[in-house]
């Protein structure tokens, strides 16, 4: 029905649906965000990531918050599992999250915005005072139309900020964000940018420097917002990563990452990070990728292909979120790129055993594109999904039995 109505209506009548729902709800709850500091974080990748250890840092500093994010939702110490499979849920969901949050006296909303949640505004009538953009690139382009409008998508949370934002200078996309007006504009990176890591001597325990990119982007927040500097630091030292991203499910013989990685960019600083943690010249990287979610962006499909030829030893292309689409034909588009480097095994829990079989000690096997998604979606069905459990699964098949 959704897909029938989008079809048949025009665009502008869609938009002007989307806009209603969102006004509404706002009325029916009592336009919440205006009593809560509401934070927004922005981007192609790192999201997640950022808005975690933002509620790390306000939580060392013993203040009560509310997340929304991709991972999970959470209000003080109550918290549950995201099962939605959006990462910004829409219509009333979020105003009956914040006027909660409110309720259980939160002083902070921490939440994750995305370009189709602002496509469809359901960023709109919420107050926000602080909105962080951490990176761009190539995304969604086939939903939006252009990277251009992908990018406009974005700028849309900083114009409807009016307070504070937060930028990381060293993405080639900061200036479009620079140039909105703001009461307070902090900028971060690691070598440029108000805060850095020369002038904030920041430590993480959690591999990549995209992450370093994450930490002080969530430094210069808490920062601005009066946080105590040492308290920022003792938290992002402590903090031990996001399930599902860059996640160590297995250590020995050989190590086993999971991680949430779908996009070009995204999986390349992956490959990158993992290729300088290999032991030694025989060392090999054995990689299993799908792509992400069918009826979307094709295009990347062969880049995916290509960059897993480019850094790993072995390639696995297998079936991750197909939808209403053939995951065979996914499979080979992706494959296309790997100039016939990778094996194509539909069943991701065959490709997962066949990746722990090639494994020798010192070895890195790292699975992207679901992290701790909870399901696989095909066909209309939600199909229950752990990877990190599978993987415990079949090393214990194949080396403990």
């Amino acid at each position: 029905m959704k897909n029938l109505l989008k079809k048949i209506l025009p665009p502008s009548l869609i938009s002007f649906y989307h806009l209603c729902l969102a006004f509404l709800g706002a009325i029916l709850f009592g336009f919440p965000s205006k009593k809560i500091i509401l934070i927004g974080v922005t981007g192609t990748n790192g999201k997640t990531t950022t808005t975690e250890m933002i509620a790390s840092i306000f939580e060392k500093a013993r203040k009560k918050i509310a997340l929304l994010n991709s991972m999970r939702f959470k209000i003080g110490k109550k918290e549950e599992t995201n099962k939605l499979r959006m990462t910004m849920p829409g219509r009333f969901f979020i105003q009956r999250f914040l006027k909660k949050a409110l309720k259980e006296g939160c002083e902070y909303a921490i939440i994750e915005v995305t370009s189709e949640g602002i496509k469809q505004h359901r960023h709109r009538f919420l107050d926000f005072k602080v909105a962080v953009f951490t990176n761009l690139s190539p995304e969604h382009i086939e939903a939006h139309g252009s990277f251009e409008k992908y990018r406009e998508a974005k700028l849309k949370l900083f114009e409807a900020t009016k307070e504070i934002h937060v930028i990381n200078i060293e993405d080639k996309n900061a200036d479009y964000f620079l140039k909105i007006p703001a009461k307070k504009k902090i900028t971060f990176g690691l070598k440029k940018g108000d805060f850095n890591l020369k002038n904030t001597n920041i430590k993480i325990q959690i591999p990549g420097e995209f992450n370093l990119y994450n930490a002080l982007g969530a430094f210069s927040v808490a920062k601005t917002l009066g946080i105590d500097e040492e308290i920022i630091k003792k938290a992002l030292r402590e903090f031990k990563g996001v399930p599902g991203r860059m996640e160590e499910v297995i250590s020995r013989p050989f190590k086993v990452i999971v991680d949430y990685a779908f996009t070009p960019n995204a999986l390349e600083k992956v490959y990158q990070t993992l290729t300088s943690k290999l032991g030694n010249k025989n060392s090999q990287l054995i990689c299993i990728l799908g792509a992400a979610g069918g009826g979307r962006d094709k295009w990347k499909r062969p880049v995916l292909g290509e960059l897993a030829a480019k850094y790993c030893n072995k390639v696995i292309v297998t079936n991750e979120d197909p939808y209403d689409e053939d995951p065979w034909q996914i499979i080979e588009q992706v494959a296309s790129g790997t100039k016939g480097k990778a094996k194509k095994i539909l069943d991701r829990r065959e490709a997962i055993r066949e990746a722990l079989k090639l494994a020798k000690e010192g070895d890195i096997v790292v699975i992207t594109g679901k992290g701790a998604e909870p399901s696989i979606i095909e066909k209309g069905k939600k199909i229950p999904w752990d990877e990190k459990k599978v993987v415990k699964e079949e090393f214990e098949k194949i080396f403990l039995s």
